[in-house]
């Protein structure tokens, strides 16, 4: 097989959950440009409008749906819209999420740390096992999920996030054992610090040039930066690769 068919994602269908802006737009693009038909599943509807006509532009099908994946009674309806409309779902991109820079757990609200697992964590489980259902019937698919550099590293300043974002690289390994024999693969993207919407605060804080002098690259990264390894994750040339984490970091874990 040729090595451009191995990134080839043409009739397939991918699904990306705040794919209407930063990280999981790009992700969006990038598969559309690998001939993915897309669904974008996002909260703003004139996010997704904006990013919806970038992606017909390209001329590949696609759709996009205002929904808060918090709200469990939307899922279901929302991925049948999808299957209804586009096809059978191959690709699921679990991205949507928030952040809560509480300072620590003696500041951050019960409240502040309910929503931010429901978003970063409990609809990754819950749109995962919508899809997986139809994948394992078809005997094939792709689960991609995104964790963060607090996957790994503790944080004094946003602990729900950091630990949200550590029980998806499990949830990714074990999701990918119980997977792998119905030929789906789950595999995760761990972003470094990233050019979007929720680190422009970091910015402003004395801890942006501890994040620069510590990243080689020495710099944030760009959202079109994680595009290639999404489509590699979601297309036929990592079949073999699963329960895997592939840091898009610019070198700021082996520091």
């Amino acid at each position: 097989m040729k090595t451009t068919k191995l990134f080839d994602l043409s009739g397939h269908v991918a699904v990306i959950t705040g794919g209407n802006g930063g990280i999981g737009r790009g992700m969006a693009i990038g598969m559309a440009e690998a001939g993915a038909s897309v669904a974008i599943l996002g909260r703003n509807e004139e996010k997704n409008k904006n990013t919806l006509a970038e992606l017909k532009k390209i001329g590949i099908p696609a759709m996009a749906i205002q929904i808060d994946i918090t709200k469990r009674a939307e899922l279901e309806p929302a991925i049948k819209k999808v299957e209804h409309e586009l096809g059978d779902i191959g690709i699921l991109v679990n991205n949507a999420g928030i952040a809560v820079l509480s300072g620590g757990i003696l500041n951050e609200t019960e409240e502040e740390w309910d929503n931010l697992m429901e978003t970063q964590l409990n609809a990754v489980f819950l749109l995962s096992k919508l899809v997986a259902k139809s994948m394992v019937e078809k005997k094939r698919g792709k689960i991609i999920n995104i964790g963060s550099m607090y996957s790994f590293f503790g944080s004094n300043f946003a602990p729900s996030y950091s630990a949200a974002k550590g029980a998806v690289i499990q949830l990714t390994k074990s999701m990918a054992i119980e997977l792998a024999p119905y030929n789906i693969q789950v595999n995760a993207i761990a972003p470094g610090w990233i050019e979007t919407d929720m680190t422009a605060a970091v910015k402003t804080m004395p801890l942006y040039d501890e994040i620069i002098l510590r990243t080689p690259a020495g710099r944030f990264g760009y959202t079109e930066e994680l595009a290639g390894t999404a489509v590699f994750l979601a297309a036929k040339a990592s079949d073999f690769v699963t329960g895997e984490t592939i840091r898009v970091d610019g070198g700021y874990a082996i520091r």
